[in-house]
C-alpha cells in the first residue's frame, strides 16, 4: 500500500505547475516557465521518496499550453533527458505517479469539438507518462462527463468515445465516481463495456451512496483492476466542517481515516490523499498505517 498526495508540496517553495497568460506565448517563455516546472517536480520527487510518500499525481499543468495549437516548442525533444532522468529516479525509488486532467475534458461531450480538444489534452498526459518511462500502473483519472439530460445516451457516447481514444491514452485511463452525476454503479456498468478500471472516490461514495456498504462495493471495484493495471486506486477525503457539500477537508481527520481502514481491512490499494494540507496529511495519513501494520 503506497499513500500519496495530489499536485503541490507546500513544504517547498517552488511550484511545478508555473503558469503565464496565453497572450504572453513566447519559446523563450514557454523553456523558461518548463525548466522551472521540472526542476521543482524533481524537488517534490526527492521529497516524497525521502518521507516515504511512494504515490503522487503530477499537475496537469506541468507543460503550459500543451495541447494548445499555439504550442509549436518540442518540449518532448528539449526537455528528453531530463524526464529520463525522472523517470530513473522514480523507478528506483519505487514511487506511483498518476495525472488527472481538469473538468474540462470531457469525452462524453455533445459537442464534437470538445470531445476533440479533451482527446488532445489525454493525448498530452499519456506522452508525459510515456516520456518519464513509466508503466501501466501510472494511470490518467477522470470523470465521466456530462448527463446532458440523458445519462443513458451519454455513457453510451462514452463508451464509443473512449473507443475512439488511441491505445496509448486507453491503457492509462481511469474513471473515477463523482460526487452528483456519476455514481460507483455507473462507473461499473462503463467498465463492463469497455474494461477501463474504476477509481473509488471515498468522499463522493458519502456525497452519492448507492445503499451498499463500503466493503461491497470494494469487492466489485477491486475486480476492475488487472495486474497490468497495478493496485486499486482509492481517492480519500472527507468534508470540511461548516463548508458546502462536497468540499474537500482542509486537514485529515484522523479518526475518520482509521475507521476507512478498518472498513477496508483484507483489501490491498494505493491512497490518493485529496486533503487541502497536501503532503502534510499524506504524513499524518502514512504515520496511522505503520501503527496498524498496514506498510
Amino acid at each position: 500500500m503506497k499513500i500519496g498526495y495530489p499536485c503541490i508540496n507546500l513544504s517547498l517553495p517552488c511550484r511545478s505547475s508555473s503558469r503565464f497568460r496565453l497572450a504572453t506565448y513566447s519559446e523563450e517563455k514557454i523553456k523558461e516557465t518548463i525548466e522551472g516546472n521540472l526542476e521543482c517536480l524533481s524537488r517534490i520527487l526527492e521529497f516524497n521518496a525521502k518521507h516515504e510518500l511512494l504515490f503522487f499525481r503530477i499537475s496537469s499543468d506541468l507543460i503550459p499550453f500543451a495541447s494548445h495549437p499555439v504550442c509549436t516548442f518540442p518540449w518532448q525533444h528539449v526537455f528528453e533527458k531530463e524526464f529520463r532522468r525522472m523517470g530513473d529516479f522514480i523507478k528506483h525509488h519505487h514511487l506511483r505517479i498518476s495525472m488527472h486532467p481538469d473538468q474540462f475534458v470531457l469525452i462524453n461531450s455533445l459537442n464534437h469539438n470538445i470531445f476533440e480538444r479533451s482527446a488532445k489534452e489525454l493525448w498530452y498526459h499519456a506522452e508525459i507518462l510515456d516520456l518519464l518511462g513509466a508503466d501501466t500502473t501510472a494511470k490518467i483519472q477522470i470523470h465521466v462527463g456530462g448527463v446532458y439530460g440523458d445519462k443513458n445516451g451519454s455513457i453510451r457516447r462514452f463508451v464509443s468515445r473512449y473507443n475512439e481514444l488511441p491505445e496509448r491514452v486507453r491503457r492509462r485511463l481511469v474513471i473515477e465516481n463523482d460526487e452528483r452525476l456519476y455514481s460507483v454503479r455507473d462507473c461499473l456498468s462503463i467498465h463492463e463495456k469497455t474494461h477501463i478500471p474504476v477509481v473509488f472516490d471515498a468522499f463522493h461514495f458519502r456525497c452519492n451512496p448507492e445503499g451498499e456498504g463500503i466493503r461491497e462495493t470494494f469487492l466489485k471495484l477491486c475486480s476492475t483492476w488487472s495486474d497490468r493495471d497495478g493496485l486499486p486506486i482509492i481517492d480519500y477525503s472527507t468534508q470540511e466542517p461548516m463548508k458546502r457539500m462536497g468540499t474537500h477537508a482542509q486537514s485529515i481527520h484522523l479518526r475518520d481515516f482509521r475507521a476507512f481502514l478498518e472498513e477496508t481491512k483484507g483489501f490491498d490499494f494505493d491512497i490518493m490523499c485529496e486533503i487541502k494540507d497536501k503532503e502534510k496529511s499524506a504524513l499524518k495519513a502514512r504515520r496511522v498505517l505503520k501503527q496498524m501494520k498496514l506498510i
